[in-house]
């Protein structure tokens, strides 16, 4: 068993004008000893070795003992600020160990947070694969105390129709796939996503809110059953350099289940990993996420939203929650390149546009593009993990810095 300990120090994502943004804290790699044959780790760099060579004078060994059956512990403690939340600590963590010798890694990550704004989250995901990677149960529990703004549907909403809320949110889901055929699996799983306790102040510039348009509730429950597929070839879930990864899931929310109204959804995730130039690491990577409410009313805090995706990633450059509706489509292109031959900087370039529909029946409205730069800097060589900052701009004075652990997609 091996543990290992770090402190980090991450400013949160901040996009101005609009007074609140959820900070995004994520852990270290999930998969931390991955070997990938097209790295050569001779030759690469990261910041432990950078910051163990500033002190001895032996360059570490390049050798890492690989995820067996016994687990692998990583602890990260983190402080951070955002304008939502302001002053934040954290405690993240993660496990990661082979079911058996022969399986793919399977992973567990937690993190609990304490802000000044006296919010409180705790999300927990795993990956668990069996033997001969026959199944792979995806799994996900969010406990969240998390007050959030509001700006309307569609992304035509102005962003001074801000509506302050507040609510309790949890989320249990659990997915089983199933080997079909090389690599693509397929199976089922069931979700529930329920709120508490919602409030709301209305929009700050008097105007009535699309909330209380499309109509409050003090609490609301969608429960559902899941149909799931899922391909993917990339070298790397982590930071992949070639192949590609399609999911999709259609979710049947019933009131016989629990719902508050009978709804359902699709989620389609593709993305493409291009090597370019070819000879060299530069990758150019694309992404699509459709988010589509197919029938029925959700509740408004379960329509589709940005960077509500499942990674809370698609729509960098503006306010988590800005834009919202029954429909949403987002496309996004970044280029990553190196800056240092040794791989410890690289940078990149991303542009991105979104589309949202308003209530439900309504058809989609402006498109909303946001791009910017980034910087990469190498935190684990064996992993391909590198932390992520990147400055984005969106439109109606929507910009921010971005902070990951890993890449975007």
């Amino acid at each position: 068993m091996t543990t290992s300990v770090l402190l980090l120090i991450l400013f949160g994502t901040i996009v101005m004008p609009a007074n609140a943004q959820r900070k995004k804290y994520i852990p270290l790699v999930s998969e931390p000893t991955i070997h990938h044959a097209d790295v050569d780790t001779a030759n690469q760099e990261d910041i432990g070795e950078l910051l163990y060579t500033l002190i001895h004078t032996k360059k570490p060994s390049n050798e890492v003992d690989s995820v067996g059956l016994k687990p692998t512990f990583s602890v990260v403690p983190a402080i951070g600020y955002s304008l939502q939340s302001r002053l934040a600590i954290l405690l993240a963590g993660n496990v990661a160990f082979r079911t058996t010798l022969d399986s793919k890694i399977s992973t567990v990550i937690s993190s609990i947070a304490y802000t000044q704004n006296k919010q409180i989250t705790l999300p927990i995901q795993s990956s668990i694969w069996t033997k001969n990677n026959d199944y792979n149960f995806v799994g996900e529990i969010r406990l969240y105390k998390y007050p959030q703004s509001t700006y309307g549907l569609g992304s035509s909403s102005d962003i001074h129709n801000e509506d302050p809320m507040d609510y309790n949110y949890l989320r249990f889901s659990e997915v089983a796939l199933r080997k079909i055929s090389g690599n693509f699996y397929a199976g089922a799983g069931y979700i529930i996503d329920y709120h508490a306790d919602i409030t709301h102040e209305g929009n700050s510039n008097g105007t009535v809110s699309d909330y209380t348009t499309y109509g409050p509730q003090s609490h609301t429950t969608s429960s559902g059953l899941t149909l799931n597929g899922q391909y993917d070839t990339r070298d790397s879930p982590i930071n992949a350099s070639k192949g590609m990864y399609a999911s999709y899931e259609f979710r049947q929310n019933l009131e016989a289940l629990g719902s508050t109204s009978n709804w359902n959804s699709l989620i389609l995730d593709v993305r493409k990993y291009i090597r370019f130039p070819a000879w060299s690491q530069n990758v150019i990577a694309i992404w699509s996420y459709d988010w589509l409410t197919l029938s029925g009313k959700p509740p408004y805090l379960d329509l589709p939203s940005t960077l509500w995706d499942a990674s809370t990633n698609a729509g960098r450059g503006y306010i988590q929650g800005r834009f919202r509706g029954a429909q949403m489509v987002y496309a996004e292109t970044e280029y990553r390149y190196r800056i240092t031959n040794n791989g410890l900087l690289g940078g990149v370039f991303f542009i991105n546009a979104q589309s949202f529909s308003a209530a439900p029946g309504t058809g989609l409205q402006a498109i909303q593009p946001a791009f910017g730069p980034g910087l990469r800097i190498k935190l684990n060589k064996i992993s391909k993990t590198n932390i992520s900052a990147d400055y984005g701009f969106g439109r109606q004075g929507s910009r921010g810095l971005f902070i990951n652990v890993g890449e975007i997609f």
